[in-house]
């Protein structure tokens, strides 16, 4: 299970925007509303799963009793959230779970945040912080945890940091292999999310000032501390590993902005 904290965060998130959304207005928006639910009805009533094949819009008619308009309302109003992939040429299918649409809203909020001087990222490296702290305590509960892959690429890390920088691939492919063993996929995609998040942000936050051998160093006592079994030094070396972006957005809050 997720952290309660990070459940926590996110139910305030879905909570606010469920009470702040505006309520359907009668007539054509409540039937489009309708023909969504229809249509995810009939998804889940199919047993289909992600990249099944779709009905035709007309099929969807007859099926469903609806009109061609609220079906195509309806199947664009689900697009957009990930339910329906719609391929031109092709069909259309079940969609696959994508964070896509939650990264841009936190990447773009979070950039505005940068600008007058609040700290939204810095809430977002907290709840990544809290989340691979007791990830790293499940992964150690496991009998057995296979770390050959992480210690790949963690040699290839440090071999990266001694004619430059850690490459961001390689430094997101340790956290992704680090945690497979928990077989949670969501995992890799929340992680994903907050790196995707964080990339499109961090020329914005200033050149880091740790040397790539401290970043290989941070990387390398998590990886010894999840291989030793030791949950405390584990979390210690997690929190450490937020060091250097911490460092970064207390610099850019501390930096006068235009007009001070």
């Amino acid at each position: 299970m997720l952290p309660d904290c990070f459940v926590f965060a996110f139910s305030i998130r879905w909570d606010y925007r469920m009470t702040t959304a505006p309520r359907p207005l009668r007539g054509r928006l409540s039937r489009a509303v309708e023909a969504q639910e229809a249509v995810k009805e009939m998804i889940l009533r199919r047993r289909l799963v992600a990249g099944d094949p779709l009905p035709t819009e007309t099929e969807l008619m007859e099926d469903l009793g609806i009109s061609r308009n609220s079906v195509r309302e309806a199947l664009k109003a689900l697009q957009a959230v990930g339910i329906v992939d719609i391929r031109h040429g092709f069909g259309m299918f079940v969609g696959t779970m994508s964070l896509t649409g939650l990264v841009d809203e936190l990447a773009f909020h979070s950039r505005i945040t940068l600008q007058d001087g609040r700290n939204d990222l810095g809430y977002l490296i907290e709840i990544r912080e809290i989340l691979e702290s007791g990830l790293v305590q499940r992964l150690i509960e496991l009998d057995e945890v296979d770390l050959t892959p992480v210690a790949e690429v963690l040699t290839r890390m440090e071999a990266e940091a001694l004619v430059g920088e850690v490459s961001p691939d390689t430094d997101r492919l340790f956290h992704d292999l680090l945690y497979r063993p928990l077989e949670n996929p969501l995992v890799s995609q929340l992680l994903g999310a907050f790196w995707d998040v964080y990339f499109q942000l961090r020329d914005s936050l200033g050149t880091p000032d740790e040397p790539a051998a401290d970043v290989a160093r941070r990387h390398r006592d998590i990886y010894t501390a999840v291989a030793a079994g030791d949950r405390e030094a584990a979390v210690t070396a997690v929190c450490a590993h937020f060091d250097g972006v911490r460092n970064r957005l207390a610099r850019l809050r501390d930096r006068p902005r235009n007009g001070e």
